[in-house]
């Protein structure tokens, strides 16, 4: 069975409890979808507890492509960004030339979309879900981004799986979530109870714009 885990955001004390929930249910492989832990409470924590685990596949986020390029089209994320060091040494340059996508038994694994990792599919349809996809078709498409977990049929044969987010929640559902992938093809969202607090007390720690933002969102399960 494979656990499905995007956008932990450094949140440890989430992610312990996601894989608990996650080798409770069966769970011996891993895909990890990208933010991993950049700019975050535990940095170097989340990513050693992530690479112990077994049968790991990792996808590349826009927080891992950050390492090396940095957003100069969004001022607000760069001022944000240079407030702290991303607190992973010299683990930046593996993370960032991690693989942007991953293909298997007919299921593209991304960050945002096919077409880009800051980029991400709504719930609802919109106008922009072809673009998106960039030419992909009759398959599922599992991306995260947005830290909502949904499902819903896109353009040309595609399913849209978004598993959530397992440290930053952004449904209005403060629990981390995640999903399984079963031996059946099947999958199944999850949604798992952690200490907010104690996480939303490390990002006001953490400090600056996005420590405090941060602390706003686990607190609110919403922007």
């Amino acid at each position: 069975m494979l656990a499905v885990l995007y956008d932990i955001h450094g949140n440890l004390v989430a992610l312990e409890e996601v894989l608990g929930d996650a080798e409770a249910a069966g769970a011996d492989a891993y895909l990890l979808g990208g933010d991993f832990a950049s700019w975050s409470p535990w940095p170097r924590e989340t990513i050693e507890r992530l690479r112990g685990l077994p049968n790991t596949t990792w996808v590349r986020g826009n927080g891992e492509r950050w390492l090396r390029e940095a957003p100069l089209d969004r001022p607000e994320v760069m001022e944000a960004l240079s407030e702290r060091d991303s607190g992973l040494g010299t683990d930046e340059g593996w993370l960032y030339s991690l693989q942007s996508r991953f293909e298997e038994d007919g299921v593209l694994y991304v960050h945002g979309s096919p077409l880009s990792d800051v980029e991400s599919f709504a719930p609802e349809p919109g106008e922009d879900d072809e673009r998106m996809l960039d030419g992909v078709r009759d398959r599922t498409v599992v991306f995260g981004h947005s830290h909502q977990q949904f499902v819903r049929p896109g353009p040309n044969g595609t399913t849209l799986i978004n598993p959530g987010s397992a440290g930053m929640p952004l449904d209005g559902d403060v629990r981390a979530a995640y999903a399984l992938r079963g031996d059946d093809g099947e999958f199944e969202f999850r949604r798992v109870g952690y200490d907010v607090e104690r996480a939303a007390r490390a990002w006001e720690k953490v400090g600056g714009t996005f420590g405090t933002f941060a602390a706003q969102r686990l607190r609110r399960g919403s922007d």
